[in-house]
């Protein structure tokens, strides 16, 4: 919301007022003052004029959770338990999930309440890589790690994956990096060149790392210096 708008939301300002106001520099966001009327305040912002609040600003939420199987990437389901399940009730009130995991997939999961921060995860325009660790029911053959690199052709969408990368661990383990999130995206690869994925875990999305130190089912608030990871 325009800043001009936050204060002109106030009974006894006018529209002209804020303006007047903002101008004079006797308005301030996040103890700063802002002489730009026009300028773009979310709600995780403090405002102030003349030392009075006019704006609270709301907590900032970010967490990362150890998805365990079973679980859908839902708010909420009438049948299914869902993950915000995982998470302590105070906290569950205006969070998204950045980028769904399926119900039988695990790993790492981010949660948050700021959806300008999530979108840098989840844009397709932007490729942040997701890495995730496979299981699969029949040995790799030599030629996928080829076939991913070049993109598979998904007929329902009528189009050919970003390429993506593979790297081989074991004959039926592999750690895979794709750039998209399209649904089942990584099962439906594998189902392409014959294959049949049999466990799917996330490791890690952009430069956020899975915790090690997180159990399945457990979570915790993101570092400043993780938050900090993703392009502005």
């Amino acid at each position: 919301m325009k800043l001009s708008r936050i204060l002109s939301n106030r009974n006894d300002i006018s529209r002209r007022q804020a303006n007047f106001l903002i101008a004079s520099g006797r308005v301030a966001v996040n103890d700063v003052t802002c002489r730009d009327a026009a300028a773009e305040v979310d709600r995780f912002s403090c405002v102030r004029m003349d030392g009075d609040i006019i704006q609270e600003a709301e907590a900032c939420h970010y967490l990362m959770l150890h998805k365990p199987a079973g679980f859908l990437s839902a708010t909420l389901d009438d049948t299914h338990r869902t993950v915000m399940e995982l998470i302590s009730p105070e906290l569950r009130e205006d969070l998204h999930i950045a980028g769904r995991l399926d119900r039988a997939s695990t790993g790492l999961l981010i949660l948050t309440n700021d959806g300008r921060w999530s979108r840098q995860l989840t844009e397709p325009r932007i490729k942040i890589p997701k890495v995730y660790r496979v299981s699969t029911a029949y040995p790799i053959s030599p030629e996928t790690p080829h076939r991913f690199a070049e993109g598979i052709w998904f007929e329902f969408e009528q189009l050919t994956t970003s390429p993506a990368d593979l790297d081989l661990l074991s004959p039926c383990e592999a750690r895979v990096t794709i750039y998209e999130g399209r649904y089942h995206q990584v099962k439906r690869m594998f189902h392409a060149v014959g294959n049949r994925v049999t466990a799917l875990h996330r490791e890690r999305m952009g430069n956020i790392l899975l915790d090690d130190d997180l159990a399945a089912g457990e979570y915790r608030s993101l570092t400043a210096e993780e938050i900090n990871l993703m392009p502005d």
